[in-house]
This record gives structure tokens, sequence and C-alpha cells, in this order.
């Protein structure tokens, strides 16, 4: 199986939609996307999501199926080194990674910029919604990895948000939470793939074959959009 958690195109947050440059990227995204064979399209219950996902739908004949827990992270900011509040997963690098110890599964919720927050709180939720929606896809959480209960061969697409897609990308392949965050970045309408990989038949591991992918703006002659970084994105 096959997982494309996408990122919605340009947002216009004001208006719960995308912008007409949005449009633009999204519809160079479905052509993309045309050509994987998609059995399933997902989308954020958000409008920025739902209406770049229909463009896809459109050329697919697939109808999106709403997924609530894909939803942006609705959590707290931060305030970086600058003083300025930032998005949790936009929280400066150096703060992060500059420390004598890198975060780990155990740790990273302790940060002294985020143990204020209820952060874990909110990661653990999705982890378990991500378990019951992989469960039901054919694939038992153990540990770190999937006991296979069905094959599955499907190719699915899922239509989100970039502070809950790099969020859920961690979880998927086991990176501690905040160094995902401080360590990717996802411009709009990019594309992760992840797969699960087996092995052996009984065991699959998710592997990530791109992260960020953007290769249809560059097909379609458009411009990789910065919307989500903070700093020297040219």
């Amino acid at each position: 199986m096959r997982l494309y958690i996408i990122r919605h195109a340009d947002p216009d947050y004001k208006n719960n939609t995308i912008t007409p440059t949005g449009h633009i990227e999204a519809l160079a995204l479905a052509k993309r996307m045309a050509g994987v064979g998609l059995s399933r399209i997902y989308s954020s219950p958000l409008g920025r999501a739902q209406h770049t996902a229909q463009y896809t739908a459109d050329v697919t004949g697939i109808e999106p199926v709403i997924l609530p827990w894909t939803a942006e992270l609705s959590i707290d900011g931060v305030t970086g080194i600058d003083g300025e509040r930032w998005a949790a997963w936009n929280l400066e690098g150096q703060i992060i990674r500059g420390q004598n110890e890198l975060p780990h599964h155990g740790n990273w919720h302790e940060q002294a910029e985020l143990a204020h927050y209820n952060y874990r709180e909110h990661y653990d939720q999705l982890k378990k919604d991500s378990d019951q929606f992989m469960d039901q896809l054919g694939y038992l959480r153990h540990n770190g990895v999937y006991n296979v209960r069905e094959n599955n061969e499907e190719r699915i697409a899922i239509f989100c948000h970039a502070g809950f897609g790099i969020s859920w990308m961690a979880h998927l392949l086991e990176i501690p939470l905040t160094l995902a965050w401080c360590g990717f970045f996802w411009a709009p309408s990019s594309v992760t793939t992840i797969l699960m990989e087996l092995r052996t038949p009984e065991v699959a591991v998710p592997r990530a074959l791109c992260v960020g992918d953007t290769s249809h703006i560059y097909a379609d002659g458009l411009t990789e959009s910065s919307r989500g970084t903070t700093a020297n994105f040219d």
C-alpha cells in the first residue's frame, strides 16, 4: 500500500479556501495524481484541503471521504528566539536541536519552550487516530511496525495540512516529533509518499519514498510557493 499525504494548495486562510494560485497548483497536482492509480481519496474537513482534493476527485472520478482527525492541529503557538509567536511546528531548529541532548520519544515535550502546553496530549490522540485508520486498512500497529492482517495493494491520497501531515509522518516513520517539525518543510500542494514496505509477508514498515515533492509544480512551469517557511527560502 502507498499513502500519498498531500498538503493543501496555496491557502486563503481567512476564507477557508485556496487562493487563485492555489487553484492552479491544485489542477497541476490533479494531473499528476491522475496517473498513480488511486483507489481512494480522503480529505481533512477544512475548506482548503477539500477544495484542493476536488480537482483530483474530478479527474479520477473518486469521491473524497472526509476524515475529521486529519484537520490541522489545533494547538497553541510558541514564542521563538525573536520574540515572535509561531505555530509550534515552526519553532526554530536551533532551539530544538541546539541542546546537549537531542529530543527523543520520551522527552520531546519536556523542552522548556514547549513544556507549558498540552502538545503531548494532542499528539497521542493523533497517534491513536492514525493507528485506528491503519488498522481499518489491514495494518495493526505493534511497537514501531505494523502486523499485516490483510495485504493491501491500494494507493490512497489524503489531503491535509503541513503541521498535521508532518506530525503524522513522524509517527509513521518513528521520528521524534519536534525533530520532524524542524527538519521538514511541506510546500503547498506537495506530496509525501509512504510505502508500507514488506520485507516479510507478516510485517510492514512505513518507508518514505519522497517527502514534500512538488515536481508537478515545475512540470507545469509554475513557481513553488514558500507559504509556511519563515526565512531565506529563495
